[in-house]
């Protein structure tokens, strides 16, 4: 249940959906306190952070899912949306602005480096190279 302030106490609205979350939220940030795992009686309580992507409008989320289905085809994007190539690019870069870049090979830990000199996986010239941040 989705308790909203401005509701009246009648029956409150029920999310069905990230769709329809995001239209009661209308972009207000919000955070995720309870999840239940809906074919087990599990429930997680605490709180959690929206992914980046759920956290954008619902515009732009259907804008990246309709990019992805096109694999990447900006010239199907300019079919689909009745838009020029500019347009397209300029959503893009504005959607790109708003997500964080997610490092897939961030710099390995001091404790890391050590721990794969001491196994013997690296020389010690390839441990001060990546302590020094030169790898």
């Amino acid at each position: 249940m989705i308790h909203l302030p401005h509701v009246t106490q009648a029956k409150q609205p029920m999310a069905k959906d990230w769709q329809e979350l995001t239209q009661l939220t209308q972009g207000a940030p919000l955070v995720v306190e309870r999840v239940r795992l809906a074919d087990r009686d599990i429930v997680i309580e605490g709180a959690f952070e929206l992914p980046q992507l759920a956290r954008l409008p619902l515009e732009d989320q259907i804008f990246i899912a309709a990019f992805v289905k096109s694999h990447g085809s900006i010239k199907e994007m300019e079919s689909v949306f009745g838009v020029s190539y500019p347009t397209v690019k300029a959503r893009l870069n504005r959607i790109a602005g708003a997500l964080e870049f997610v490092d897939h090979d961030p710099e390995p830990s001091r404790s890391e480096v050590l721990d794969r000199l001491a196994r013997g996986v690296i020389s010690a010239a390839d441990a001060i190279r990546e302590l020094e941040g030169k790898s």
